[in-house]
């Protein structure tokens, strides 16, 4: 690094422009994410925990970032996931150098201390790089406050948080502050960049090898061989995902950003920093079908927890750790293009019936694979209790609208019923399961079912709807039942489109302009198709809705089908856990108990 201080008076912080959401790649260790757009800058970081304050936020329109890209405008970019992890390769072809950056949050994570690693590497020709370090706490409300060079590391308080960037000695501060450097490397030369951010004494200097070999290793353990399933790569790549949104305390947040809208300039953009109960149990689900790996026990634990802290009252969404989500609130920031920033979530505050059905669900799988511990068991009859007590009551249901009577969650609570009451046959509380099941499915049927045999979308609503395919892929109603097929047929004429699927009919509105295709409800209606016999019809939802990602493999949770783009926070964990499972489903060699 050989630029002075007085040099890079004036440049600045040099800007970062929005890309097209498909175009950014997300590092995550289970305690935070980090976001990673084409020209190798992180524009996204919360620390220390996923629903901290962040400390990079230019993907929301705020001036905080962390750049390492190549001085000569000339270059294309590219790069890639490092199978089986989330340790992304940024990639640049210039006319005279092709560059790599290797981009990991270290593992094992720590809830208190976060460690970003670039390693550097030229693979052909001599290149000189541009280091921008612009820390910019709060959401941009703090500042960086003395920054200092020790030991050959640069060490600063960040709004509450100690910074150390090691790998830039000879960097220079200006205005702002900002850190300015440039690294010069020839063919098979590299160099290393570790930042940290913790919330007290960092301790000795970073050891980048040693990290950079931790983390391999902790990737290496965290995702099992799906080499035996239809979609291998993509199928660890899902299961990646779902490890580094899944902090140590058991909860995974349904997506690793705020604000990122679903349609421009509507106001639907929210904070899916939080753990949804309903999406950790269809990530748990996805991984029982596989087999009995960690993100099991980790999905059953902290499902159990919530349900036997809150019993009936149990919150849609939590913090990971468990805690209470704020309440919403807007931020002075000019936000992502086409949406608004805002942090927390009202969700939260919402009756979801549905997420007692799949919690019973999860808890079913458990037992199948004999990991159901004692305290799962004692939520699960918890849980039967407050679906007994609440049942007929209005729900938001799964798109967490207007409380009704929506008949997706009633046929939830159904299929866990009667899969607790199959997997714990001897248990106290599995007559209880059957009895209820019929119960609710009779009266059900009679407030929902159609003459025709068609499910009514809710009590009082005859539209098409795909949360339906839920309940259906989950075999509820049963596959001789024709009124799964009948209505099967009737979401895949109304709300499918390109082989794409949409959630509802928004009055008048065309499909695809009210929204984007929702991508959870591909791959349920690939799953539903298949539980209904029809393999090469569930294989082609499958593809189509699988080809709906970025170049680095990640999906939000809308689609837009015309311009091929991405729509809403990313990456939608929901999303690639029903991948995950159709994968595994899919297989023409699978035998699957549930």
């Amino acid at each position: 690094m050989d630029r002075s201080a007085e040099e890079w008076k004036g440049v600045g912080d040099g800007g970062c422009p929005p890309w097209a959401l498909r175009g950014y790649a997300v590092l995550a260790d289970g305690e935070r994410a980090a976001v990673v757009d084409p020209e190798g800058r992180i524009v996204w970081l919360c620390a220390p925990r996923w629903h901290s304050d962040a400390v990079f936020s230019a993907l929301v329109g705020g001036d905080g970032f962390f750049g390492v890209e190549p001085e000569d405008r000339r270059h294309v970019w590219g790069g890639c996931y490092e199978d089986g992890s989330l340790v992304f390769v940024s990639r640049w072809v210039t006319p005279d150098a092709v560059i790599e950056c290797r981009n990991a949050l270290a593992m094992p994570a720590s809830g208190d201390r976060l460690v970003l690693l670039r390693r550097i590497r030229v693979e052909k020709g001599e290149a000189r790089l541009r280091l921008t370090l612009a820390p910019r706490p709060g959401f941009g409300a703090d500042r960086v406050s003395a920054p200092r060079l020790e030991e050959g590391c640069w060490t600063a308080g960040a709004g509450g948080l100690r910074m150390r960037l090691a790998g830039a000695p000879e960097a220079a501060w200006t205005a702002g502050p900002t850190l300015h450097g440039s690294v010069r490397l020839g063919q098979g030369e590299q160099h290393d960049l570790v930042l940290e951010l913790s919330g007290g004494d960092p301790g000795p200097p970073p050891d980048p090898d040693a990290l950079w070999a931790a983390t391999e290793e902790a990737w290496r353990r965290a995702v099992p061989d799906c080499s035996t399933l239809a979609t291998p790569r993509d199928a660890r790549h899902a299961y990646a995902v779902l490890r580094g949104l899944t902090s140590s305390a058991g909860g995974m947040v349904a997506a690793a950003t705020t604000s990122l809208p679903e349609r421009a300039d509507t106001g639907r953009n929210y904070d899916y920093r939080f753990a949804w109960v309903r999406d950790q149990c269809y990530a748990g689900l996805a991984v029982a079908a596989h087999g009995p790996h960690e993100l099991l026990d980790s999905a059953v634990r902290f499902t159990a927890e919530r349900v036997l802290a809150d019993g009936a009252g149990l919150h849609p969404a939590y913090t990971v750790d468990g805690g209470p989500v704020p309440g919403e609130r807007r931020l002075a920031l000019a936000g992502y293009p086409g949406g608004s920033d805002r942090i927390g979530n009202r969700a939260a505050e919402q009756f979801q019936l549905d997420a007692f059905g799949e919690a019973l669900q999860l808890f079913a799988a458990a037992a199948h694979h004999d990991r159901l511990t004692p305290d799962a068991e004692r939520a699960a009859t918890i849980a039967v209790d407050a679906v007994e007590n609440n049942w007929t009551r209005p729900d938001a249901g799964l798109w967490e609208l207007d409380d009704r009577w929506w008949t997706q969650s009633r046929l939830s609570v159904v299929c866990g019923l009667r899969r607790l009451a199959a997997a714990l046959p001897d248990a106290p509380v599995a007559r209880r399961c059957a009895q209820d099941a019929e119960v609710i499915l009779a009266e059900t049927r009679r407030r929902c079912l159609r003459p025709d045999g068609r499910w009514r979308r809710a009590e009082d609503d005859d539209g098409p709807e795909a949360a339906l395919l839920t309940p259906l892929a989950r075999g509820c109603p049963p596959a001789d039942d024709p009124s799964g097929a009948i209505t099967r047929r009737f979401v895949e004429e109304r709300l499918g489109e390109d082989g794409y699927v949409y959630r509802f009919v928004h009055g008048d509105t065309p499909l695809g302009e009210a929204e984007g295709a929702f991508l959870l409800c591909g791959f349920t209606m690939a799953l539903a198709t298949d539980r209904l016999g029809d393999r090469v019809g569930a294989l082609r939802w499958f593809e189509r809705t699988r080809a709906a990602c970025g170049p680095a493999g990640l999906f939000a949770e809308e689609y837009d089908v015309r311009q091929r783009q991405l729509r809403g926070n990313l990456p939608q964990a929901f999303v690639h856990a029903l991948l995950l499972e159709c994968a595994v489903r899919l297989d023409d060699a699978a035998t699957l108990p549930f």
